[in-house]
């Protein structure tokens, strides 16, 4: 980047990439010459190295209409200014062009930084001494006062006067050409490293798409690896599962004290691995948008009751209190009952999981209303909009709590709070990014609310219709 950048600076510096019309302000020059005439009395014209006239005086000078009264005026007023677009001039050796009547222009080269752009001339002006180099004939003034009159309007300067004002006028057009130059060139670079970096932006933006486009097809190959892989796990483990529960069952004879406890441990470890998964299939079609819900009427007071039933035995086993209450009357919601339950099922044996002895894990179900919660809507909806209903499912627990910085990030698949190789609780992580996604996909909300000093709320908001 930054050779490119350096190479653009070389390359814009030379000053062959600009002109005189690229230097000077078109709009400025003809007050410029303007004043110059007031002040000098002088008319003065600028003309590009291409010949063109870039300013000029605002109307034709006197001697020009003379010319047009004699014989062959136009003819003369043609020759004389391809004579004065084609003498040979440099700034330190300027020409003398005469016309008519000992008038005639000043003529000299216009540069900057020693490279030709222009020509500047200066006149009609009257000579008071005569000059050398004229070879065309004189016309002669016929005796008319009023064309006296006219041609005593062309000013009248010496030679050297004629000089002095040609090079406080270089001057004062070299001092806009600098500025020029610089406006020019400031401007030029800008547009160089707006290019460049567009360019670059471009790069940058063709490769993202690249990465992305890249790990969107590694993510599909994930879903599809975990599919495949966890489909077919679940078939020899649902055997494994089967015979070890047979032989529990003493099918194929009785079994002693020993034996029933190893057969127990691969019954229940299997039980741990089936569930697994389970979440990892979940997990995949919930990612490649498979999962279809089948909705109906839900009473998700009693899914909740249920539910604490269901896990009863598991809080009882750790010595953890579990409660269900249901405040107030509730309408049915158009849900899918299996994976509420599975919502609540994910949310209640986590609370469980990680609540110590002799705590407690609350489950209320009641209808509140409330506005959107930010992020959902824009704030000027939030304000023109009412309250809505929703059915709020709230767990519970006294257990150890989730840090403030974490409570966003434990809905992400395989995230774990506590991810040391010594931590007390197993789990895979993917239990409440199952949440997660079952609530969006039920058009709910789900997050986590403090419950200091010790505990976690978790917060499920599903809209009533």
């Amino acid at each position: 980047m930054g050779d490119s950048r350096m190479k653009t600076l070389e390359e814009l510096t030379m000053l062959e990439q600009f002109s005189l019309e690229d230097l000077l302000d078109r709009r400025a020059l003809p007050e410029m010459l303007s004043s110059f005439q007031e002040l000098t009395g002088v008319p003065a014209r600028i003309y590009s190295l291409n010949s063109g006239l870039l300013a000029g005086p605002k109307s034709a000078p006197p001697l020009d209409a003379l010319l047009e009264g004699f014989p062959d005026g136009r003819r003369r007023l043609r020759d004389t200014i391809h004579e004065v677009l084609s003498v040979g001039v440099t700034v330190d050796d300027p020409a003398w062009v005469e016309c008519a009547f000992g008038a005639g222009y000043l003529v000299s080269q216009l540069d900057h930084d020693g490279r030709a752009l222009g020509r500047i001339v200066l006149g009609p002006v009257r000579m008071k001494e005569a000059t050398q180099g004229f070879s065309g004939q004189v016309i002669r003034l016929p005796e008319d006062k009023s064309l006296e009159l006219s041609l005593e309007e062309v000013p009248e300067k010496t030679l050297p006067e004629c000089k002095d004002l040609l090079r406080f006028f270089q001057r004062t057009l070299d001092v806009l050409a600098y500025s020029g130059f610089k406006a020019h060139l400031a401007s030029s670079m800008h547009l160089a490293t707006v290019r460049e970096n567009f360019r670059e932006l471009t790069d940058k933006n063709t490769k993202l798409q690249s990465a992305y486009d890249r790990l969107r097809e590694l993510d599909r190959l994930k879903s599809n690896f975990l599919a495949t892989v966890s489909h077919e796990l679940r078939t020899p483990l649902t055997s494994i599962i089967g015979y070890s529960e047979m032989l529990l069952e003493g099918i194929s004879g009785e079994l002693n004290e020993e034996q029933r406890e190893f057969l127990g441990t691969i019954h229940q470890k299997g039980e741990q691995l089936l569930e697994l998964i389970k979440s990892l299939l979940d997990l995949s079609k919930l990612e490649s948008g498979t999962m279809s819900l089948r909705k109906g009427n839900v009473d998700c007071g009693a899914l909740a009751r249920d539910v604490a039933t269901t896990l009863a035995p598991t809080a009882r086993k750790k010595n953890v209190s579990l409660a269900a209450s249901v405040n107030g009357e509730l309408p049915l919601y158009n849900g899918d009952a299996e994976r509420l339950r599975q919502i609540l099922l994910n949310l209640t044996e986590n609370a469980i999981k990680f609540t110590p002895a002799d705590g407690s894990v609350e489950i209320e179900v009641r209808l509140v209303e409330q506005d959107v919660r930010p992020g959902t809507i824009s704030s000027g909806a939030v304000l023109g909009s009412p309250k809505r209903r929703v059915i709020e499912i709230r767990v519970a627990d006294s257990g150890i709590g989730i840090p403030e910085d974490q409570r966003e990030r434990v809905f992400d698949a395989f995230y774990q709070v506590d991810n040391s190789a010594t931590r007390e609780v197993g789990g895979s992580g993917l239990g409440l990014s199952i949440v997660k996604r079952l609530v969006d996909a039920h058009d709910g909300q789900v997050y986590i609310e403090s419950n200091e000093p010790r505990g976690t709320v978790f917060v499920v908001s599903l809209p009533c219709k």
